[in-house]
């Protein structure tokens, strides 16, 4: 006799090994299922591998390479009498979807500095900023991030996805509202999901639906429009200038991620708020040093002193994350000195910008977005995409498909991205490559 209902539970007895094992099946089965719809829609993402240093010029495993030159212009550097500084390496590949806008990431000065930092300060600190991970050297560069900014002050963290998952959390409380724009990036619409605030979402750039969205949030304490300052996917600016002046109008506060602007975007790189004039009217931003800064790693907030205070004391990426490691708080220094020394790579980047997407234009292409360093080329089917990419390596450009998720549906694209650090002929080998693969494909008649 079985005690009780313990007869019912035999029935389904299964040693515990099996039972793993049988869970694990299943787990392999759906785990497969998914990534055979992935493959099936055209949308699996290969990764592609590089055995260089970062920069314009590029090796990739498997694929042959000649000799380049990269030119670091402006950028003065203390053996030389000149202000142009020629590295040579040999490499057939050009690199065009790297966030390398400004060319620093291999910048000599820019890795000297990382390697100073390691020397003097060590691998990493093995702690988060508030036990004993807060050295003088990230003290010194959230500073220099503020002065830069123009903000009262500023804080580190892992990555710019941190900085944004740990604001609006902090910041919010179910008094509030947060209104987002559809598009933006999605980290911001991470954060936002993490926190209480009631949500709003307009219509990618449309400030009659921002203002009719704020009109329906005055009831709320605290209102914070949060928008991209450069669309990453779009290459497209946000109307800060509306923004400001409605923001203003229906008493709200103006949140901005500058992932894609800070470095470049203004006279003197300081984003997309210089650019448009509206530096005193946006009251956060954040940003990233993993990108036109260095391109290691790491992001930030700054604004308001008192705000920053508050996310040291609650943001939760903050707290619970390690700090970041001296080689990369010396790059990103270093980075932000040379950058401040000087706007000449900045001036660049704009005819770079506009010889691409000219050519391309003029070509039968079609290219999102304006005057961003950012050109989508527009092939809308995802298969069309990834093959285009890969046809373009095989000629020697290296550029990645972008499709669902990354994108909407039916509008995959390949995502060329130009840097300080291209030359005209560069740009003009990559515009020779699409169209020869355009028309291969059937893109271009």
């Amino acid at each position: 006799m079985w005690p009780g209902n313990a007869w019912r539970a035999a029935l389904f007895w299964v040693p515990r090994g099996r039972r793993a094992q049988s869970a694990l099946a299943q787990l392999r089965g759906i785990l497969e299922g998914e990534l055979e719809g992935i493959c099936g829609a055209g949308t699996w993402k290969s990764e592609r591998v590089i055995t260089s240093r970062q920069g314009p010029h590029i090796r990739v495993d498997g694929v042959s390479g000649g000799p380049g030159t990269v030119i670091f212009p402006g950028l003065p550097l203390p053996h030389l009498s000149c202000c142009i500084h020629l590295l040579s390496f040999t490499s057939g590949i050009l690199n065009f979807c790297a966030n390398n806008y400004l060319g620093l990431s291999s910048h000599p000065e820019v890795i000297q500095a990382g390697l100073q930092a390691l020397e003097e300060f060590g691998a990493g600190l093995s702690s988060v900023r508030f036990i004993c991970g807060t050295q003088s050297i990230h003290k010194n560069l959230e500073a220099k991030i503020a002065r830069f900014h123009q903000r009262e002050d500023a804080i580190l963290y892992p990555s710019c996805y941190d900085a944004n998952a740990g604001l609006f959390e902090a910041l919010l409380t179910p008094e509030d509202a947060v209104l987002s724009d559809e598009l933006n990036h999605a980290s911001i619409i991470d954060g936002i999901r993490l926190c209480k605030a009631h949500k709003y979402r307009y219509r990618h750039l449309d400030m009659a639906d921002l203002e009719a969205k704020l009109q329906e949030a005055q009831k709320h304490r605290l209102r914070l429009v949060a928008t991209d300052g450069a669309f990453s996917m779009d290459g497209d600016i946000a109307p800060l200038q509306e923004i400001c002046c409605l923001a203003s109008r229906y008493g709200a506060l103006v949140f901005m991620d500058e992932c894609h602007a800070t470095g470049f975007l203004g006279p003197t790189g300081r984003g997309t708020d210089e650019l448009l004039g509206v530096m005193d009217q946006v009251t956060i931003i954040n940003s990233t040093l993993g990108k036109a800064l260095g391109g290691a790693s790491g992001g930030y907030t700054t604004g308001p002193g008192p705000l920053v205070s508050l996310l040291r004391q609650r943001a939760r990426p903050y707290l619970f994350s390690n700090s970041l490691p001296p080689a990369v708080v010396g790059c990103a220094s270093k980075a932000l000195d040379l950058l401040m020394g000087s706007n000449t790579i900045v001036q660049s980047m704009a005819a770079k910008t506009q010889r691409f997407r000219s050519k391309m234009e003029a070509a039968g292409f079609t290219i999102s977005g304006a005057s961003h360093p950012i050109c989508p080329v527009m092939l809308g089917d995802a298969r069309l995409a990834s093959r285009m990419a890969d046809d373009m390596l095989k000629r020697g450009i290296f550029v990645i498909g972008f499709s669902y998720p990354v994108v909407p549906k039916g509008k995959a694209r390949i995502r060329v991205q130009i840097s300080a650090v291209h030359s005209e002929e560069d740009i003009d080998r990559c515009v020779e490559a699409f169209v020869e693969v355009g028309r291969l494909h059937g893109a271009l008649p």
